[in-house]
C-alpha cells in the first residue's frame, strides 16, 4: 500500500476522485497554491492494481489524484468547491461519457482534522441541490501509485480524451484564493504586535510552560479576550483552580466565539479550541471539569489572552457583559 502521509510544515495533502484523472490532474496542477499532483488508485479491494484491474477486473478502485498543497496559500476549502465545479456531484460512477465505478467522486483524507472541513463542504454544496450529493468522504483506506504513462498524461499528449472544457482550465489556472491571503498578511501584522511566545501559541498551535504565565492562577473579576482580536472569550465566574498550571474554564461566553476541532497530534486524542473570529490557537477542552458546571474544563493557554479587570471594562467597551460576572 502507497499511501504517503509525509505532508508536514505547511504542506498538507488530499485525495480527489473524480472521474477520468487525466483531467482531473490537469485542473488541479493549475490552481495556485497547489504544489504537485499525481494520479493512481485509492480505496480498492486489491493490492498494487494495474489499470486493466481498476477498469475491467473489478478491483473497486476509483481513479484519483493526489493532491498536496501549500496551506499558507490555499485553504482546503477552496480546493474543494474548485473540485466540485468540475464534476457532476448528483451521480453516482458516472462522470462525463465514462462510466464504471472506478469513475466515482470521492473525497479521500488522511488528516482527521480535515473531516469537519470536508463534511462542513458538503453540507454547503448540497443547498444548491434538490437531490442528494453522491460524493463519497471518507478516510483514505489505501492509494496506489498509477502507470508512468498516466502522470501528467495531457501534457504529454494535448490533444487527448478530457472530460472537462478548456474553459474551466483556464478558471482554475486564475482562481486564487484572496482569504489566505488576506490570512498571511495578517500573520506579518501580527507577528509584530504580540510576543514571540503569544504568536508561536495563537498561530503555530504551540503550548507554553504550565505554573509559568499571568493567567493560570489569576482570579481577579473580569473578562478574557482572544489576544490577537479582541474577542471576548471567557468570564472570570466561569474560572476555576484545576491545579494543571494553565487557565482553566467551565464554558466560554458563548459556543459561538469558539471552534472545537479534532486534535489527533503527538499521538494524542484531543480536542483543540480555537477562536473563532481570530482562528487563533487558545488549548483544548476535556471531560474532567467541576461536575457541577458541567464536567467540562477548558485549558487555555494564557498567551492566547489578554485580561480586562471589572473596574475597567465599562471605559474599554465589554460594559455589557458585567452581569455575567454576578
Amino acid at each position: 500500500m502507497s499511501i504517503d502521509t509525509a505532508a508536514s510544515g505547511n504542506i498538507k495533502e488530499i485525495y480527489l476522485a473524480g472521474g477520468c484523472f487525466w483531467g482531473t490532474e490537469k485542473y488541479l496542477s493549475q490552481i495556485k497554491g497547489i504544489v504537485d499532483t499525481e494520479v493512481g488508485y485509492a480505496n480498492g479491494n486489491t493490492a498494487n492494481p494495474a489499470y486493466e484491474d481498476v477498469c475491467h477486473r473489478g478491483s473497486g478502485h476509483a481513479e484519483t489524484v493526489r493532491v498536496r498543497y501549500d496551506q499558507n496559500e490555499i485553504s482546503l476549502e477552496f480546493i474543494l468547491r474548485l473540485f466540485y465545479d468540475v464534476i457532476d456531484p448528483l451521480t453516482i460512477n458516472r462522470q462525463g461519457n465514462d462510466l464504471g465505478p472506478q469513475y466515482r467522486t470521492g473525497i479521500y483524507y488522511t488528516d482527521e482534522q480535515d473531516r469537519e472541513i470536508i463534511v462542513s463542504s458538503l453540507t454547503e454544496l448540497q443547498k444548491s441541490f434538490d437531490k442528494p450529493v453522491r460524493i463519497e468522504a471518507m478516510p483514505l483506506q489505501n492509494y496506489f501509485t498509477a502507470e508512468n504513462y498516466h502522470q501528467q498524461y495531457l501534457d504529454k499528449n494535448p490533444h487527448g480524451y478530457c472530460h472537462i472544457g478548456q474553459e474551466k482550465f483556464e478558471k482554475a489556472r486564475q482562481a486564487q484564493d484572496y482569504k489566505m491571503s488576506d490570512k498571511a498578511n495578517r500573520k506579518e501584522i501580527l507577528k509584530d504586535s504580540l510576543t514571540a511566545l503569544q504568536y508561536n501559541v495563537t498561530q503555530n498551535n504551540a503550548t507554553e510552560p504550565p505554573f509559568r504565565k499571568e493567567f493560570y492562577n489569576n482570579f481577579r473579576e473580569g473578562v478574557y479576550l482572544d489576544v490577537t482580536t479582541g474577542e471576548p472569550l471567557f468570564v472570570s465566574s466561569d474560572k476555576f483552580d484545576s491545579s494543571c498550571g494553565w487557565p482553566s474554564f467551565s464554558k466560554p461566553i458563548s459556543c459561538d466565539a469558539i471552534s472545537e476541532l479534532p486534535d489527533t497530534s503527538h499521538g494524542m486524542r484531543r480536542v483543540e479550541v480555537r477562536s473563532k473570529k481570530g482562528d487563533a490557537h487558545l488549548g483544548h477542552v476535556f471531560n474532567d471539569g467541576p461536575r457541577e458546571t458541567g464536567g467540562l474544563r477548558y485549558c487555555i493557554n494564557s498567551a492566547s489572552l489578554t485580561f480586562i479587570p471589572k473596574e475597567e471594562m465599562e471605559e474599554r467597551g465589554y460594559g455589557y457583559l458585567l452581569p455575567l460576572l454576578l
